[in-house]
């Protein structure tokens, strides 16, 4: 019984331990629009499609690189990272205009987004390809959902290029965005048991009620 109350005692310091950092991690809420065709900015691990119209050798399919920079014929690098899409169809039409063609029309579009990652509480942990739209829900499913120990009600997003995490409940879809982490956390008991050691495993407290 000592065992058993010793977890009690664990799990309700944990659950108020809990509460305060939910507390001081969510100042403000997280809505994310649902499509982000428009307003999303390239990084590394997205892959674009450009087109230049009446010139086919000058288009074609480019990987972001680690820089940020995607290389086309005759005008070379051009920086993409933290643009839109619609900015680097700018940004490339006006270098081609810069002594290579006449009025050229450029079209860019995302043709693969850099993966998001699930961490914590879920069954295949990893990385995972994007898709416009998804929520995280269809993260988790594609994770192969919540373990036994996790907490549902909520989890913690972390956008890519930024270092802190936003606890988000879980009372609806929740979009989310290329190269965002989410993490899964386990729930109060089973962050008292693993505080308290092997011993106070299942079999001890197995032991605590049948001796």
């Amino acid at each position: 019984m000592a065992v058993a109350a010793a977890v009690t005692l664990a799990a309700a310091a944990g659950m108020g331990a809990a509460r305060a950092q939910d507390a001081t991690a969510q100042p403000a809420a997280y809505q994310p629009p649902t499509s982000i065709a428009e307003t999303y900015k390239l990084g590394t691990g997205d892959k674009l499609r450009v087109i230049v119209y009446g010139e086919d050798d000058l288009g074609g399919t480019f990987d972001v690189d680690g820089n940020g920079f995607i290389s086309l014929p005759l005008i070379g690098q051009v920086k993409v990272s933290g643009l839109s899409a619609s900015q680097v169809e700018r940004a490339i039409t006006a270098k081609f205009s810069d002594g290579y063609l006449k009025e050229p029309r450029v079209n860019v579009e995302v043709t693969q987004y850099r993966p998001f990652y699930v961490l914590g509480e879920v069954n295949r942990p990893g990385s995972y390809p994007y898709v416009d739209g998804m929520s995280v829900q269809n993260a988790v499913a594609d994770a192969g959902g919540y373990t036994e120990k996790a907490v549902e009600s909520g989890f913690y997003v972390r956008h890519a290029g930024e270092t802190n995490e936003t606890y988000v409940d879980a009372d609806g879809p929740t979009p989310i965005y290329p190269g965002d982490v989410i993490r899964i956390k386990s729930s109060v008991f089973w962050d008292a048991l693993s505080v308290l050691g092997p011993l106070s495993g299942f079999a001890a407290l197995y032991g605590a009620y049948h001796n």
